[in-house]
């Protein structure tokens, strides 16, 4: 696993989705994604990459309507696959079911794929270069934007099959949509304790722990001062924060009341919200 998603760093492990059909979206996620059932209860199904740890949760809501647009909410989920290699395999994958990837892109930091699923909920697939090689000045990271150069990465694949996603397979970070930069910034700097990497002044912020390239991001691409969707619709549910230990967790709770943000225990779970209102769970 990658050195950046251990403790003591703070990263998300889990995102939960509402789906529009539970079935339909099942066959995606296994055939396509390669994931496996973990477990199976009603109108939710827990899956994951090693058969042990739940990395993406789909529910199908009572009254469930079409993904609202212009909203806060999930920009994109991205996998951290464990090599270059696996992401030849999985683009290859996708060209014989030809399931259309939306988007490829080399980043420096990373060379990484584009898709939806069903409900059009948008997943990254992406593998990390060397970290050697990325270039920090100031404590801010370079990351571009570049095309991905995808013959290349599928040569790296040479004659391998794709057989699912490898069990090393985690959530590598997640990319949401905000309201407001600054009070985003409020939350998961000042709050949270996010350090932040690099921005897209006025648009998008990427912040981390343990000098990541991002663990979580954040953009206003939808609007400014746009509403939460509802409860109802299709996309993101909540996210998994993971901390390292009950102290981290407990001093966390602390100063976010202390700054304004309320944490409460949910179902077994302490739960709070961005200003955008996207939820997270606070998990050890």
């Amino acid at each position: 696993m990658s050195k950046f998603h251990k403790s003591p760093n703070i990263y998300a492990n889990h995102v939960a989705l509402k789906v529009m059909d539970l079935e339909k979206s099942l066959e995606f996620y296994q055939k396509i994604m390669g994931l496996k059932i973990l477990e199976r209860d009603g109108k939710q199904a827990k899956l994951t990459a090693d058969g042990i740890n739940p990395i993406v949760t789909i529910e199908q809501p009572d009254n469930v309507k079409k993904k609202e647009l212009r909203r806060t909410g999930l920009y994109h989920y991205a996998i951290l696959l464990p090599s270059r290699k696996d992401l030849g395999k999985f683009i290859k994958h996708l060209r014989d079911t030809q399931y259309p990837i939306i988007g490829a892109s080399y980043h420096g930091i990373s060379e990484a794929i584009y898709l939806q699923d069903i409900d059009d909920n948008g997943i990254e697939v992406y593998a990390d270069t060397p970290v050697s090689t990325w270039k920090w000045e100031n404590n801010v990271l370079e990351m571009v934007t570049k095309p991905l150069d995808i013959r290349d990465v599928m040569a790296e694949a040479k004659d391998e099959v794709w057989e699912g996603m490898p069990k090393d397979t985690i959530i590598g970070h997640i990319h949401l949509h905000v309201s407001d930069l600054e009070k985003a910034e409020k939350f998961y700097v000042h709050a949270l304790g996010f350090d932040i990497v690099t921005k897209i002044p006025n648009q998008a912020t990427f912040t981390s722990t343990g000098k990541y390239h991002h663990h979580i991001a954040f953009n206003i691409w939808n609007g400014k001062d746009i509403p939460p969707p509802s409860e109802n619709s299709v996309g993101m549910k909540y996210f998994d924060l993971k901390l390292p230990d009950q102290k981290t967790r407990h001093d966390l709770i602390d100063r976010l009341n202390s700054l304004g943000f309320e944490v409460k225990f949910e179902n077994g779970s302490f739960v709070v919200k961005d200003p955008a209102q996207n939820e997270i769970h606070l998990v050890i």
